[in-house]
């Protein structure tokens, strides 16, 4: 691979022309305080920082921008720090999904309007990684992804708490009256100790994960908690390596293949990973033009073992023991052949040169290959007449007793008529029935919230109960366990099969035959079909009418058709 010259850099047209337009440029950077010597001949380093008081998975960002930049200057490259949308998961309304392609875009008009040589994409909760990768792929500049890292352990009274998790398990407890008020301020004030993502093995861990097997993260880099110094200096050879990946002009487009997101994809299985994997990978892959669908997940999954031990999927570890007993490092060195070695990474080595030598340092928590925690991977994608286009499920996290099962319909309209009604006790609900709620996907919900996890009955919890075969074109978080059918396609708000279901029809789960089956005649279906009209639209101007518009299906990743395609070969002529 020939080394650019700085003449060569894109950068050069900004500052190293002779026109009246590159004077503006010089003298408006010397205008912050910087001096000629700062940036002459040297790549520029965009470093997009996803920062905000709003998102505590950020908070140590504005300190961890300040040593990638160290890595850029000790690496001879000129850093500049620019801020992108934050998609605070906790506190976006309705849901960060429906932002999640405003950043994308935000990265790649950044990127495309900016005189940057090379990327650093600093993220990590739930939808900023997946929408930076998307805009950073779009735009093919080098770019080398910093994840956040999981926060620390929760702990309250003697439990220790895993995010998201534990917070529909103990908000169960307190519904059905197993708990006090107190106990539950206990479990508020314990389960969040430091800044970083969730530190279970939820959206945010698996697709930092899935990105650090795909090759757009340092080897290593996903693993490490947020709070331990061995993140700072993680961040600093981010700021390192994307000097050297502009003057070898490493972008995404040389080095990602199919193997890569087939890897990616692996890990994500092995790892017990959230469905939101699947939703994220298939866009990204579609950025570039990879071919990634769900029948290929659900290939992928049947032929990966289940290995991290880490809740919700597994039964008692989190994200800060996976990082102790040898990271993804060690686990992706388990897998073996299992996975693409020659696939290269932003390390400039192979994924396979990557891993060489990890060691897993506790068996029970990152499983032997003949001792996995379960034989395939943790999501199986569903066909039949209620999802003609998929579902999915995340059947690690599930009641076993459940994965075949057949019950009738309770039927929700939207959030709003399940939370009126689903505490009702002249509710028609037992422990066989079928949650349904509709009205959640990409249009409908807007923006396919995480409402797919639909909360139990009081009265059903009050038997003991603590699962039930929900479906919906929702997502779930990657915390939520329990049968939860998700991603349902067409959804109910384009007419899909889901917005015809009645309570009291028999819907049939069946996991191991990968069906999901409405008990209802085709004539009776096609009559309903003539009757059904489609929900008024959420938003008539502004960003919300332009996602309704342009957003695709669950199966087809949920990006924007306008932003679809491969990544961009060229740029408009700069005057």
């Amino acid at each position: 691979m020939a080394r650019k010259t700085p003449e060569e850099l894109r950068s050069h047209r900004w500052y190293g022309v002779a026109d009246l337009r590159s004077f503006g440029h010089r003298s408006r950077t010397k205008q912050m305080g910087y001096a000629q010597q700062d940036w002459q001949g040297k790549p520029v380093i965009g470093i997009l920082n996803t920062w905000s008081d709003l998102n505590p998975c950020h908070q140590h960002f504005r300190i961890r921008a300040e040593e990638v930049k160290r890595g850029v200057w000790q690496a001879g490259g000129f850093p500049l720090e620019i801020p992108a949308l934050a998609l605070p998961e906790n506190y976006m309304k309705p849901t960060t999904m429906l932002y999640r392609n405003l950043l994308a875009m935000e990265v790649e008009e950044i990127a495309r309007s900016m005189p940057f040589d090379g990327l650093v994409l600093m993220g990590g909760c739930d939808k900023t990684t997946p929408a930076m990768v998307m805009g950073a792929l779009s735009m093919d500049l080098p770019c080398i992804f910093m994840p956040a890292g999981p926060m620390l352990r929760g702990f309250w009274n003697g439990h220790t708490l895993g995010s998201g998790s534990d917070s529909w398990k103990f908000w169960d407890e307190l519904r059905a009256g197993n708990i006090t008020e107190n106990d539950w301020q206990g479990v508020e004030d314990g389960i969040a100790r430091s800044w970083g993502t969730c530190m279970t093995m939820g959206t945010a861990s698996t697709m930092t994960s899935a990105t650090e097997a795909l090759g757009l993260a340092l080897p290593g880099s996903s693993s490490i908690p947020a709070a331990d110094s061995n993140h700072a200096r993680m961040a600093t050879a981010c700021g390192r390596r994307i000097v050297e990946m502009v003057w070898d002009d490493m972008k995404p487009t040389a080095f990602l293949t199919q193997a890569s997101f087939d890897n990616a994809v692996k890990v994500a299985m092995a790892i017990g990973g959230s469905t939101n994997s699947i939703v994220h990978l298939i866009a990204m892959a579609r950025r570039i033009g990879v071919g990634l669908d769900l029948d290929r997940f659900d290939a992928l999954s049947r032929a990966t073992p289940l290995l991290a031990n880490i809740r919700p999927s597994g039964s008692t570890y989190l994200m800060e023991d996976f990082y102790y007993a040898g990271g993804l490092r060690a686990l992706m060195e388990r897998l073996g052949d299992l996975l693409d070695r020659s696939a290269m990474t932003v390390s400039g080595k192979t994924l396979g040169e990557g891993i060489a030598g990890a060691k897993v340092l506790n068996d029970d928590v990152i499983r032997p290959l003949d001792s996995p925690l379960k034989p395939e991977g943790g999501l199986s994608v569903l066909r039949g007449n209620l999802c003609p286009d998929g579902a999915v499920i995340k059947h690690s996290a599930a009641d076993p007793r459940l994965l075949q099962h057949t019950g009738p319909a309770v039927v929700f309209e939207d959030y709003n008529d399940m939370s009126r009604r689903l505490d009702d006790p002249d509710l028609e609900v037992t422990p066989d029935s079928v949650l349904v709620l509709r009205n959640a996907g990409p249009i409908g919900g807007p923006g396919m919230p995480e409402w797919g996890m639909l909360p139990l009955p009081k009265k059903i919890l009050k038997q003991g109960v603590r699962d039930m075969v929900r479906i919906s074109d929702a997502r779930m978080s990657g915390t939520s366990y329990g049968t939860c059918v998700l991603h349902v396609a067409p959804e109910s708000a384009v007419g899909g099969p889901l917005a015809l279901v009645r309570s009291g029809d028999l819907i049939t789960l069946d996991v191991a035959a990968r069906r999901l089956t409405l008990e209802v005649s085709e004539a009776e279906l096609a009559t309903r079909r003539a009757a059904w009209t489609a929900p008024a639209p959420h938003y008539v101007r502004g960003f919300g009418r332009l996602h309704a518009r342009e957003v695709t299906q669950a199966n087809e990743g949920c990006d924007y058709r306008v932003l679809e395609g491969t990544a961009a070969t060229a740029e408009p002529e700069i005057h």
